[in-house]
């Protein structure tokens, strides 16, 4: 598997926001890429270090663990290092690359990038152009999750040509547009939250399985 595996043989899958055991057991048996803890405390998807670790404990090998931080302090880098390994960071606050670099220590990263219609997407790219994958997210109030798509037209079709392959693409995904976007964009991944859950939190095995299928359907067009 992996996450931000550049075999483009399909386009890999995270479920980010997970704080149940059972939401653990119905992302895996759906074979996705990448699992995705929110160690954001004002998150209503928030998982302490201890929880996240005891849910990760149920995981396969092969499915990576991302660490979804918004300007954290070095204390709860520790916190989150001392009790888990974790595979990818996600940086969704006002991370300056250098910072993201420092926590990262040499495995991969990602930025988030809030798309709105005055986005600076070139300097995002270049500020960030150490990232393994930047992550483009709705600007919504909080930090991700909001349920919220992006106009996928303010981004250039030459950036994605040139750019797709390190693109993660999140944003108020489900299964009834997530094969839209795939199609529109083809990005290394595709990220989902509140479009697989009943409630802020709570996922649906009956929701993962659809967005995993809409994602499969996609592909079958495209590879």
């Amino acid at each position: 598997m992996g996450l931000l595996n550049t075999k483009f043989d399909k386009t890999r899958i995270k479920i980010c926001g997970l704080t149940r055991p059972m939401d653990i057991d119905a992302a895996v048996s759906q074979g996705v890429d990448g699992l995705g803890f929110v160690f954001y405390k004002p998150s209503p998807r928030y998982v302490s270090p201890e929880l996240a670790a005891s849910l990760i404990s149920r995981m396969p090998g092969g499915v990576d663990v991302v660490a979804l931080v918004v300007n954290p302090t070095d204390e709860e880098i520790v916190a989150i290092n001392q009790r888990l390994n974790v595979d990818i960071w996600q940086f969704h606050g006002d991370e300056p690359p250098e910072r993201c670099a420092q926590i990262a220590e040499g495995k991969k990263w990602m930025k988030a990038a809030r798309i709105h219609p005055n986005f600076a997407l070139s300097e995002f790219c270049i500020q960030y152009r150490d990232a393994t994958a930047w992550l483009f997210d709705a600007l919504v109030e909080g930090y991700g999750g909001g349920g919220k798509t992006f106009d996928w037209e303010f981004i250039p079709q030459q950036w994605i040509k040139e750019n797709a392959h390190r693109l993660v693409l999140s944003g108020g995904l489900n299964s009834h547009n997530v094969g839209d976007s795939i199609l529109h964009f083809k990005p290394l991944a595709v990220d989902v939250s509140s479009g697989v859950e009943s409630a802020k939190g709570i996922k649906d095995k009956r929701l993962i399985n659809e967005f995993v299928a809409a994602v499969k359907n996609a592909d079958s067009q495209i590879y």
